[in-house]
């Protein structure tokens, strides 16, 4: 992959058949062709038949829009969207514990937690762990803080977005424009 200055990360939001094989064959499309995946979350829908795959990437607007195009040519895809910061809602979710040491410690990391809008959903006599919704920048806010505790162990889903207002991935499927890729991707 010939990397540019206007590479960004990007993100495309993918219906798929929920089948066993389906998300192996999207990400040997990436890999296929030299992207690296930097975040991939996948869950089922409203509807038990058809997952969604929410994929970061960094590309520039050339190589999203080739991409978006190939994933429309996998069989199992339906639809494909670029998602913007400006268009749609991302959020992530961490959970992070966090060794503590005495009293003043856990009422530190307590009005964190407060101030961060973190849920305490685990407390031992030595950690507390927290579980953390918000976009990646919260995300990462809470983490660098946190590091002068001790954190034991993080874990992190990686973005998922859906778009603002009435807008949805379902308005542009093969189903009601079959490979016309301009209207499916961006």
């Amino acid at each position: 992959m010939e990397k540019t200055k206007n590479m960004k990360t990007q993100t495309l939001a993918v219906l798929v058949d929920n089948e066993s094989g389906v998300l192996s064959q999207v990400s040997r499309l990436f890999s296929r062709k030299g992207y690296n995946i930097e975040s991939l979350v996948v869950g089922t829908t409203e509807d038990q038949r058809v997952s969604r795959i929410t994929i970061d990437v960094i590309a520039d607007e050339q190589q999203i829009t080739l991409l978006g195009n190939q994933l429309l040519k996998l069989l199992p895809v339906h639809s494909v969207k670029r998602l913007t910061p400006e268009t749609s809602i991302q959020r992530e979710l961490m959970l992070i514990k966090v060794h503590t040491d005495d009293g003043n410690q856990r009422n530190d990391i307590i009005q964190l937690a407060n101030v961060f809008r973190a849920q305490i959903i685990d407390v031992s006599i030595e950690t507390l762990t927290l579980a953390v919704i918000g976009d990646t920048d919260k995300i990462t806010a809470i983490e660098n803080i946190l590091k002068e505790f001790n954190i034991l162990e993080i874990a992190r889903t990686g973005g998922i977005a859906l778009e603002r207002g009435k807008a949805t991935i379902h308005d542009e499927t093969k189903e009601k424009g079959e490979f016309n890729y301009g209207k499916n991707v961006l």
